[in-house]
């Protein structure tokens, strides 16, 4: 359940909840005083002085029924008013509700019952009603010594024309002596529910909040102190809290990730200078050798020195392709080498290079063939330049260490899964099965016997495997020791091209 919905019920609930439990406390009250008014047969001066059970309900009907008939007779035969033989009868069944009837003609008192002898009838006319009915108004009260009367007062005439009022007075004396006591208890339970309803609600509501608010604090201070292997766990909640702790999870896994992948760098950042270091030491100190050899004379005829000046312009000649190849792969590394991807078709593509592998200087022992399988046009999305770039470092890498005459590069096309597939494959030495996996790291030799005589810079499939995966590619190498070597790489197939593939 989310927040929202906790809070709207929430306070739905103090209001709900005090309301329901004030109206059974109030029944509880009210039930209990009815089975007290039953027992006491009406001695809170609602009731009858005869002990018959009967319930306020049918005492208060018994009075308004004998108001009724009162207020008829004042209107219809108020010459019953001055009956008294009437007015006695009346008199003794008020007395049984203990209320009394007083009787004014032209303001002169003609009739008294006896239970409200006590009242003075001279501040009868003088009260005043809340709300007016007909010829009368209710609503009136009149206290006197220690009673307390509800008094009802009617207007009406005797047949003779002169004018008469009628006023029917019923003691709350009980009940304005109960009201006190009443009062303060009905009070004290209100606000107990209060406290009570708002307190408990308070603390389950709270509860919610603050244990997943006490976990994220303690998962904070963890990753504070370094920490990140601590799994944020809040089980069973799925409200806006689930989603913070979800939040918070996956930025503790990729704060780990990344900092891992910090160290990491830092690691390859501090082999890369050792690396860079060791490549460039060797043909530094191969030209320091041939400098000092003309210098101290060892060369002494023009043979052996063209021979040490031939040898010096080779070393930095590879040492300037191990800084291009070495800038190449750095820009590569932070995503700053520009990339101008264009719909290129393979088969022409690959035919260009094999023609040109073919009729490059030095191949004069190097075979190499290229097969398509048939097809005619394969669409990628690629940069020629780039892509030219990865086949030539694989022809280098394939014939540096090509050992049998002829050399052989066979190229083969194919398509497969809605990718284009490249293999490049020779007839050299081999790769031991221990190095494969690794020979696409930088700086990784599977011989490093022969790194002095191979010239290269460790970069070269490490460059290749960088820009076949900018091309949403994938690289892998299948080798058999003494056989050859296969580079493979594929390239996702252009959207019509894999609609034409069926793809």
């Amino acid at each position: 359940m989310s927040i929202r919905k906790k809070l709207l019920l929430s306070n739905f609930g103090m209001v709900f909840i005090p309301a329901v439990l004030v109206i059974l406390c109030g029944m509880l009250l009210y039930g209990l005083f009815e089975q007290n008014f039953r027992d006491k047969g009406g001695d809170y001066g609602y009731g009858t002085t005869k002990p018959d059970g009967a319930s306020i309900h049918e005492v208060t009907g018994r009075m308004e029924t004998l108001f009724a008939g009162i207020r008829f007779m004042l209107q219809y035969e108020p010459a019953k008013l001055a009956d008294p033989v009437f007015l006695r009868e009346m008199d003794e069944r008020l007395d049984g509700l203990k209320a009394g009837l007083v009787v004014m003609k032209d303001g002169v008192p003609t009739f008294v019952s006896s239970y409200v002898s006590d009242v003075d009838t001279n501040e009868l006319p003088m009260i005043h009603g809340k709300r007016k009915f007909g010829k009368g108004e209710s609503g009136l009260s009149l206290r006197t010594g220690e009673r307390s009367y509800a008094v009802e007062r009617m207007e009406g005439s005797y047949p003779d024309g002169s004018r008469t009022s009628v006023y029917l007075l019923t003691d709350m004396s009980p009940f304005s002596a109960l009201l006190p006591k009443v009062l303060p208890l009905a009070a004290g339970t209100l606000l107990l529910i209060l406290v009570l309803t708002n307190g408990v609600l308070t603390f389950v509501v709270s509860r919610s909040f603050i244990k997943p608010l006490y976990a994220l604090k303690q998962a904070a201070e963890r990753i504070k102190d370094g920490n990140l292997d601590h799994e944020l766990k809040l089980p069973g909640r799925k409200d806006e809290f689930a989603e913070l702790g979800g939040a918070f999870e996956e930025m503790r896994i990729r704060l780990k990730q990344s900092i891992g992948l910090q160290l990491q760098y830092e690691e390859n950042r501090k082999e890369l200078l050792s690396n860079i270091s060791h490549d460039l030491k060797t043909p530094i100190t191969a030209i320091k050798g041939c400098v000092e050899g003309v210098l101290d004379g060892i060369a002494d005829s023009a043979e052996k020195r063209d021979k040490y000046m031939r040898m010096i312009y080779r070393k930095a000649t590879d040492m300037d392709r191990q800084i291009d190849e070495l800038f190449l792969f750095s820009k590569l590394d932070l995503k700053r080498v520009p990339f101008h991807f264009e719909k290129l078709e393979l088969v022409g593509y690959l035919s260009e290079h094999v023609e040109e592998l073919k009729l490059q200087p030095g191949g004069g022992d190097r075979v190499v063939t290229l097969e398509t399988e048939g097809l005619e046009r394969v669409y990628v999305q690629g940069d020629r330049e780039k892509l030219h770039r990865v086949i030539q470092n694989i022809v280098d890498n394939s014939m540096k260490y090509a050992d049998k005459s002829p050399r052989r590069l066979a190229f083969a096309l194919a398509v497969s899964g809605g990718e284009a597939v490249v293999r490049v494959s020779d007839n050299g030495s081999g790769i031991e099965a221990d190095a494969l996996p690794h020979i696409f790291e930088r700086f990784y030799r599977a011989d490093p016997s022969r790194t002095d005589s191979g010239g290269g810079s460790g970069l070269g499939l490490a460059i290749v495997k960088q820009i076949v995966e900018e091309h949403g590619g994938r690289i892998w190498a299948e080798s058999v020791v003494g056989e050859g070597t296969t580079v493979g790489f594929a390239l996702p197939l252009t959207q019509s091209e894999r609609k034409v593939d069926g793809i």
